[in-house]
């Protein structure tokens, strides 16, 4: 199966960056759309942004302006550009991929283990 590891996250002081990576390895047949997801304490998990294979970026209208995500095929990896940080933006991100594992099967989610953004002064 897939899995998936981010990295990149920390804490930052608002109106600063910080750029999320994750990486998919394992059994991989295709991937389909990746993405990022937030949850902050006391909140149900959002996506913030995802990117389709070939298709077009969607972004959560909190983040729309300020985030970027993109996305290298070769390497299986997304990524996402935090730019003007606000501190209700702090909440564990995790990273998503739609992905079949091999041939004949349907997609199915894949989830990293979440890595800590925390915006704070």
């Amino acid at each position: 199966q897939v899995q998936l590891v981010e990295s990149g996250g920390g804490l930052v002081q608002p109106g600063g960056s910080l750029r999320l990576s994750c990486a998919a390895s394992g059994s991989i047949f295709a991937i389909n759309v990746m993405g990022w997801y937030r949850q902050a304490p006391g909140k149900q998990r959002e996506l913030v942004a995802i990117i389709p294979s070939g298709g077009s970026t969607k972004y959560a209208d909190s983040v729309k302006g300020r985030f970027t995500i993109s996305r290298d095929n070769a390497k299986n990896t997304v990524y996402l550009q935090m730019n003007s940080l606000k501190p209700e933006d702090t909440a564990v991100y995790y990273c998503n991929a739609l992905a079949r594992w091999r041939v004949g099967v349907s997609p199915s989610d894949y989830w990293g283990q979440g890595t800590q953004v925390t915006v704070s002064s």
